[in-house]
Order: C-alpha cells, then structure tokens, then sequence
C-alpha cells in the first residue's frame, strides 16, 4: 500500500483532498453509492482506468476509512468494496460537484463513455422528497431512493419493488437534465418524460 500522500495544511479542504483528491477516487465512490461493488463490476463501469490503478485506489480508500471489502457467503463467495457512512457522506460532495460541472458537459463526444446509471445523481438532485423512483432509458435502468440518509443512494437495474414513481425517457433528455438545460417539472409537462405511479413523488412530478 501506498504511503498516505498529505498537503499538509492546516485546512479542511486540503485534509479532504489528502483523501479523496487522487484521480479515480470520487468516481469509485460515485460507483459504490449504488451500494456494494465486485471489482469487476467497478473496473467494467470505470472505463479507462487500469487494473493497477483501480486496485491502489481501492486501497488506499480502505485505509483511509471511505471503504471496506468484505466476502459475500456462498453461493457467491466473491469479495465486494462498500462504502463507509464517512464514504457516503461524499454524497452531497459529488452532488455539488456534478452541478457545478453539468454546464461544462456540451454535447456528448465519440470518445465518450457512457454508462445509464451515471445520471442517476443528476436525476436524484431533481427529485423532492422521500421514495424509490425506476428509471428506464433505453441505455439500461436504474433505481434511484430520493431522500434516503443512509444505504445505497440509487441502484442498478429495474426496482426491486413496486416504485412510487416511474419515469421514462431518453438520453437526450438526461443529458439535458444533467447540463442544467432542463428542469424536471418543464421536462414532464413538455412530454419529454413520462411519470407513472401513485406515490407521492409521482404525483408531485405530474402536478408540476
């Protein structure tokens, strides 16, 4: 393992970035807010970073207190990365993040990778309230847990129980979203994104 590299200063943003400011990190933790992760699922959905890289992260964010790895029993009998509650506390981190950045997104390039999920935080910054929404786009689900304080902060794949919402729509729609372009609400009253549902976020979302 790697000695613990340090800004040293006497400043809690250089603390944090002693921790998480390493190349690949927040977006391993981006990854893990979907709860706990196989190695290979992480490298899969991490396009570009390489074996030697993902593994040194992993464990440097081991000992630093974001992660743990434990076994999962038989039949699946393979290790999992999950986050820590200090690890899922990077939420609101990356949310601010994402926000700020959504502006700088422009168009998608051919070069880009682009995995369904990742616009689950985009989606969960538009969404009020306390439920489990599905998405379906035709990239893959995902599940989002909308004001959820602690587990997984969305999922991959289709709920795992009826939703209080369901929302349909295509990529553009979500690249809009995530560029700050689109509200939720204009998205939904413009017929760019089909709700349904009797929960309480469903409701809200077709009241505009």
């Amino acid at each position: 393992m790697s000695p613990r590299r340090s800004y040293d200063q006497y400043c809690s943003a250089a603390r944090a970035l002693d921790s998480v400011g390493d190349r690949w990190t927040l977006l391993i933790v981006r990854e893990l807010l979907s709860g706990p992760r196989r190695y290979t699922d992480l490298h899969a959905d991490l396009p570009g970073v390489s074996t030697d890289v993902l593994a040194s992260r992993l464990k440097d964010m081991e000992r630093d207190g974001l992660t743990t790895r434990r076994r999962l029993p038989p039949p699946g009998a393979a290790y999992v990365y999950e986050l820590t509650p200090h690890g899922g506390e990077l939420l609101p981190v990356l949310q601010a993040l994402g926000a700020w950045g959504g502006p700088d997104l422009g168009d998608r390039r051919p070069t880009d990778a682009v995995r369904a999920h990742w616009f689950a935080l985009p989606l969960l910054r538009s969404l009020e309230g306390e439920g489990l929404v599905e998405v379906r786009l035709e990239e893959g689900d995902f599940h989002l847990y909308v004001g959820a304080q602690d587990g997984p902060a969305y999922g991959h794949g289709p709920a795992p129980r009826e939703p209080d919402a369901r929302l349909v729509l295509d990529a553009r729609t979500c690249e809009a979203l995530s560029r700050g372009e689109l509200e939720l609400p204009a998205a939904v009253r413009g017929g760019r994104v089909e709700v349904t549902g009797d929960g309480t976020i469903a409701k809200q979302l077709r009241a505009g």
